[in-house]
């Protein structure tokens, strides 16, 4: 390759990255934080292979764990002229492989490829007397999964799965065990195969027969492995004997970015990988060109505690500050996010280049609402809305069944306890079940109606005798308000505000990220026990952060619901972070203080629904929040729903501070959207032009 041509093919590469592009024989060793370039490194450094001569495309293998980073990689070689190479998910290369060799070797049709584990999980079950219900079914999926990837035989699964902590709620590991091997005579019995098995088979052929094994390695002399730190150890054995004992090979990865060994990944392969192939080039790419210098520094400081991470240095020009916010409650904390990115979007930042990103699918609800009454477009990623989600389905579907029948709670119980009553008909408990899956999800999906319960009888109370006059008529209120925000929030959308857990979110960035419900007990996530857990817990809000180009928000509430008790405290991870005013002194201070919404001074212990000190003035014009609650008593009355069904007092209190004088100035206050607008604004607008 001449120099000039060489030079315009690296030239525009940072030191770090040329080093990785001139790197062309293995072993090689790329830790790349994140936002650092690796894609453009690592596709330099095979097109820089290929035109020296020393590589042929058709005799590289690039791996990666996603279709869409391999698609990726394969337009930017195109790009780079070098077309001819193979990029290829783990499991597509194998499949590849497995297609063209099982019929020669074994004389026979391969298995065909099962779509779904959940009815062989069913029948295998069903042979074993077990009841399950599909949810069930899908966390025994999982757990078959996790022991073929990690090479866990069921026999060993009890005593493996205790010293891991791993279960499947409402199972004995022993009963787990026995369902993973019957699920493989199902399996085996129906001539099929699964995702799994394409890499034990192929990992097999290349054991046990030299032929195949040698073709393999005559066709593919280099490779290639990106995101290194999310490899399982079926696939590392797999990768092991298509090396052949060869050094050919570079890794790129981030320890720092380890965040699926729940489902087998094993980021020592990568901190250890000069231990296995002694004398490699080890390499680190620190420059991040995703983020302002703010955005990093807040990420590094995550990490501050972690080894084997590298310490990323911004190449960005400044930006925003980091905005940390503590909020009295998650309906505060939902309303205060809507409200900042409304200002964003009128700033001129595009809603699709805006994410709120939280631990658990269970926590967008609330979102979802503050976004819709804000009438700001959203759109749900890597999961369903909540209400389109099927356990909410059938919680709402249940709960208008109680409704219309006319089912009362017990004597002595409110109607919030009826709601209980229900949902427990259907599987929910008062306390959480014992680590992670679709078990726990399906359940904080529940508990989420639950809390909403608690809010909605909170706001009904807190509008004195406005509300409905017994618990019957609350129920069925109740009822009527879910029906209504499902309605709403399956309103069609373009464009809009992603929602997505921090787990979803990994790969993707935008303009502005909002990190939610960042308080102890939700990151780190209350099931995360051992010092290993917690650890992945805090690497799990070091890949949110590093989501964020220009602004980053990161912000907790300090209680579930509406006048609760103020116990959450800021996520311990986020601690050295905060401004020292906004620090809590001990872990019991955290738990306890309550402040006022004015002046921070705290307020005093049993002043439940307070929200400021008596000498700290209200914002809003009190005489004209009066006026409102009297209009809206008397429209609530007049519609036959409660007064809080109209507004709620927080949107009388903005409405009263801001005195808006036009429709459009109206849907800028949370709680008002086009709806409410269409039905209560000219009303609204006389109440304070009379003001």
């Amino acid at each position: 390759m001449i120099d000039a041509a060489r030079e315009r093919l690296l030239g525009a590469l940072d030191p770090e990255q040329r080093q990785v592009a001139e790197a062309l024989r293995g072993p090689v060793r790329v830790l790349a934080g994140a936002g650092t370039g690796k894609t453009r490194a690592i596709t330099h450094r095979i097109a820089h292979g290929v035109h020296s001569g020393i590589y042929q495309p058709t005799e590289v293998l690039a791996l990666t764990f996603t279709v869409r980073a391999a698609g990726e990689m394969r337009t930017r070689l195109r790009q780079l002229g070098a077309d001819g190479v193979q990029a290829r998910t783990f499991h597509a290369a194998a499949l590849r492989q497995l297609r063209y060799f099982w019929p020669h070797v074994h004389g026979t049709e391969l298995p065909s490829l099962t779509e779904s584990k959940l009815p062989m999980v069913a029948t295998a079950a069903g042979r074993l007397r077990i009841s399950t219900d599909r949810t069930q079914l899908r966390d025994l999926a999982s757990e078959i999964e996790w022991a073929k990837v990690s090479n866990v035989h069921p026999d060993d699964y009890p005593r493996i799965a205790e010293a891991r902590q791993r279960s499947v709620a409402g199972l004995e590991p022993q009963l787990v065990a026995r369902v993973l091997a019957g699920y493989e005579e199902v399996k085996r019995g129906q001539g099929r195969m699964d995702m799994e098995d394409v890499l034990l088979f192929t990992a097999g052929l290349l054991a046990d027969d030299e032929r195949v094994a040698a073709q393999v390695r005559r066709q593919y002399k280099w490779f290639v492995v990106d995101e290194f730190q999310d490899v399982s150890p079926l696939q590392y054995a797999l990768l092991d004997l298509w090396l052949g004992g060869r050094h050919e090979l570079c890794v790129v990865g981030d320890p720092a970015q380890t965040i699926y060994s729940f489902a087998g990944a094993r980021a020592d392969y990568l901190r250890d990988f000069a231990a296995k192939h002694p004398g490699a080039t080890s390499i680190e790419l620190v420059r991040n060109y995703r983020s302002t210098p703010q955005v990093v520094a807040a990420a590094n400081g995550v990490l501050a505690s972690t080894r084997d991470t590298v310490q990323l240095r911004a190449q960005r020009p400044d930006g925003a500050a980091v905005r940390y916010a503590g909020h009295p409650d998650e309906v505060a904390e939902a309303t205060a996010v809507a409200q900042r990115i409304a200002a964003l979007h009128h700033g001129g930042v595009p809603l699709s280049e805006i994410a709120v990103l939280f631990r658990i699918n269970a926590q967008s609800e609330v979102y979802e609402e503050a976004l819709n009454d804000a009438g700001i477009a959203y759109l749900v990623r890597g999961g369903a809305r909540f209400f389109d989600r099927p356990e909410v389905r059938e919680a709402v579907t249940r709960l208008r069944g109680a409704a219309r029948s006319g089912v009362r709670a017990a004597e002595g119980d409110t109607w919030v306890d009826l709601v209980r009553d229900v949902l427990a008909g259907i599987g929910w408990t008062a306390e959480p079940p014992s680590g992670r899956g679709h078990a726990r999800d399906r359940w904080e999906s529940w508990q989420a109606l639950v809390a909403q319960a608690d809010v909605f009888e909170s706001e009904a109370s807190g509008a004195d005798s406005e509300g409905p006059g017994n618990s019957g008529e609350r129920f069925n209120a109740f009822v009527d308000d879910l029906d209504r925000r499902a309605a709403d929030q399956h309103a069609p959308s373009g464009e809009g505000v992603t929602l997505a857990t921090l787990h979803a979110a990994k790969g993707l960035e935008w303009d502005a990220v909002f990190l939610v419900g960042m308080q102890d007990g939700t990151m780190p996530f209350s099931y995360a026990q051992t010092d290993e857990q917690i650890a992945e817990e805090r690497r799990l809000l070091y890949v949110g952060m590093t989501r964020a180009r220009l602004e980053l928000s990161v912000t907790w509430a300090a209680a579930r619901n509406p006048g609760q008790a103020a116990r959450r405290a800021p996520s311990r991870f986020i601690e050295s972070l905060l401004p020292a005013s906004a620090r809590p002194a001990t872990p019991s201070a955290r738990r306890k203080a309550r402040t006022c919404v004015e002046c921070g001074a705290p307020l005093p212990s049993g002043a439940k629904g307070r929200t400021r000190c008596d000498d700290c003035p209200a914002p809003y014009d009190e005489e004209l929040f009066e006026r409102l609650r009297a209009w809206r008593k008397e429209r609530a009355s007049a519609d036959e729903v409660a007064a809080f069904m109209v507004f709620s007092n927080a949107t009388l209190e903005q409405l009263a501070e801001l005195r808006p004088t036009t429709p459009a100035a109206m849907l800028r206050i949370n709680g008002i959207g086009k709806d409410k607008l269409e039905r209560y604004g000219d009303d609204v607008l006389e109440v304070l032009g009379g003001a």
